[in-house]
């Protein structure tokens, strides 16, 4: 019976072999630091309270109609919420933040 590892060499066993394991690259880097020690989350979460905040303050007043809806303001949110995930992804995918192997 011949061994097959998954990589198509006949004989030799996936993750067994000490020397290939040495010759991996080593990881410098992670792909970028993580979002809760970024500025731009705080902003994000301070521009979320700021709506629901403004939503709530808005109202319906003297006969003056309900300028700020709370549909209106979710609707803001989600739309805060595509611009921070699309920040995070242009951070994502142009810095690098160092790497240890105690994590």
């Amino acid at each position: 019976m011949s061994s097959v590892n998954p990589a198509g060499n006949p004989g030799h066993h996936a993750g067994t072999d000490a020397a290939a394991a040495a010759h991996r690259p080593r990881r410098l880097s992670t792909e970028t630091k993580s979002a809760l020690k970024t500025t731009e989350f705080f902003v994000y979460l301070a521009a979320v309270v700021a709506v629901l905040i403004a939503s709530m303050v808005v109202g319906t007043e003297e006969g003056h109609r309900d300028y700020f809806r709370a549909d209106q303001a979710w609707w803001y949110i989600v739309i805060l919420t595509v611009g921070y995930m699309i920040s995070r992804g242009l951070a994502k995918s142009g810095s690098r933040d160092p790497y240890d192997d105690s994590h």
